[in-house]
């Protein structure tokens, strides 16, 4: 009998369906993985089994008995844990704290606490301080958190939306460990992922989604990734994905030097990273966690501050600058577009007109708050066209997108600054394999009209097929240059690594 079961379940937001008729049932002790495009109806699905929202129409079946959880507090009381793609912690608290959220007595030993969640975090291989202020934390280490959280409440049922996005390759090593003990425990795991090698590696069922509808449910040994493409896109998109390696694409010759970094220091983060970006060229930076790679870009755009003393300089079209805000940056040219999306990306209540406008208006063409509203519903249509993103129109509010899409808002959001230098921090984290193809295609754009572009990213494959140029961070600089002629996978993360 199945764990968890659903039965022709319809979610519809404004009339639209996002999950249409969709039956789904996941077994005692699987790893079931859920795949589709950004859109497809993969989170709606989970969040409600997780009580986070119920259906419109259908059924749920928890041990063979009609379910509707009406809180994921009562999900959880049940045994059922998500973990979302967009991370629920506070920030405000500390790593230990948020482990025992919920959980604690009327009368707290806090070194106790913070050393059982010492030992807790070492079990699973996270290298994360448990007295750290989550609020401090990157991207990568917040998801460890989040994972850490979600296996300690001893669920029956866990499901994991994008748990490897921010991971590197040792620690997703060390999660599917876990995965693995979770499944000898009886532990039912659901888990949805735009890497299509990870679900064919760790799952043993596919389930696939198209639109909002099921597409086919199998043993994962009976599918490769060109069938899960196609399943997913009705299409192969192996073409436009990993069209270096097929020998389609050519590398750009660099322009004009626009941006020079000599020497650029930040506490024991950046240390004397020293590096150069050419016009009309696409900057691969690779690195694992911690290399210094988005705080290095972070610097550059002026959202965060290099040393005041030996701070090391950046030369913009051969004129010293130091930002210690982005608005000039955006004024002079240079464009940050952020790895974390919800938190720094958007406004997630504004609609998209109104989160386009607000990204105008730190442009050199803004002509103040003022502004007709035909006049941003005419940037947001535009936009929409561009960069085709799915929404009922401009109006809709950023928050009810998927996360693709969302995405999309924030490159837009970027684009309509009118940049000379831009800079993707991790542009795909999160996103499905036809959204992929289109972000890479935009990048490709830019570069070709003359734009500098800097895409860090801790996904090879990525790096490997969009990049002219490709710098390996290590411990905060620049360690090695290589040409996408000359790269391999082996080669990078050697650099990477020694």
């Amino acid at each position: 009998m199945a764990l968890v079961e659903m039965k022709s379940v319809t979610k519809e937001y404004r009339g639209v369906p996002a999950v249409k008729n969709v039956s789904f049932a996941l077994e005692p002790g699987e790893i079931h993985a859920l795949l589709g495009e950004n859109g497809a109806g993969k989170s709606t699905l989970t969040k409600m089994m997780a009580g986070v929202t119920e259906p419109t129409s259908g059924e749920m079946l928890f041990d063979g008995k009609p379910t509707v959880f009406a809180s994921p507090a009562e999900a959880l009381r049940n045994g059922v844990n998500m973990v979302f793609q967009e991370n629920s912690l506070v920030p405000s608290m500390t790593v230990a704290q948020n482990l025992y959220l919920g959980d604690e007595r009327f009368f707290n030993r806090l070194r106790g606490l913070y050393i059982a969640a010492q030992q807790f975090l070492q079990s699973m291989n996270f290298n994360v301080d448990p007295w750290a202020t989550v609020a401090t934390l990157g991207a990568a280490k917040k998801q460890m958190v989040e994972i850490a959280r979600a296996v300690r409440h001893n669920a029956r049922v866990i499901i994991f939306d994008e748990p490897t996005a921010s991971l590197t390759p040792e620690e997703k090593y060390y999660f599917f460990e876990l995965m693995r003990r979770l499944k000898q425990r009886g532990v039912s795991v659901i888990f949805i992922s735009h890497a299509l090698e990870e679900a064919l590696l760790i799952s043993d069922r596919i389930t696939i989604l198209r639109d909002g509808e099921h597409v086919i449910t199998n043993e994962t040994k009976s599918f490769t990734r060109e069938t899960i493409i196609r399943a997913m896109v009705g299409r192969s998109l192996s073409e436009k994905l990993y069209r270096r390696h097929e020998g389609v694409a050519e590398v750009r010759e660099p322009g004009k030097r626009v941006l020079s970094v000599q020497n650029l220091s930040l506490g024991k983060i950046v240390r004397n990273n020293s590096f150069t970006v050419y016009a009309g060229q696409i900057t691969g930076i690779f690195g694992l966690i911690g290399a210094g790679r988005t705080e290095t870009v972070k610097i550059i755009a002026g959202v965060i501050k290099r040393n005041f003393f030996h701070g090391g300089e950046i030369r913009l079209e051969g004129r010293s600058v130091r930002y210690r805000v982005p608005r000039p940056a955006i004024k002079d040219g240079i464009v940050y577009v952020t790895e974390d999306r919800k938190i720094e990306g958007f406004f997630e209540t504004m609609t998209i007109a109104e989160n386009l406008h607000m990204g105008e208006l730190s442009s050199t063409q803004s002509r103040g708050f003022v502004v007709r509203m035909s006049e941003m519903d005419a940037l947001a249509e535009e936009w929409t066209k561009t960069l085709n993103i799915k929404a009922i129109n401009g109006n809709a509010k950023v928050i009810e997108l998927s996360g693709g899409n969302q995405q999309k808002v924030v490159i837009a959001k970027s684009l309509v600054q009118m940049p000379k230098v831009i800079i993707f921090d991790e542009p795909t984290r999160g996103v499905d394999v036809g959204a992929i193809a289109e972000i890479h295609q935009l990048i490709d754009r830019l570069a070709d009209a003359g734009l500098a572009v800097i895409v860090v990213s801790s996904y090879l494959p990525e790096i490997l097929n969009i990049s002219d140029r490709i710098l390996v961070s290590q411990k905060g600089r620049i360690v090695e240059e290589f040409t996408p002629a000359t790269a391999t996978e082996e080669k990078i993360m050697y650099a990477a690594v020694h």
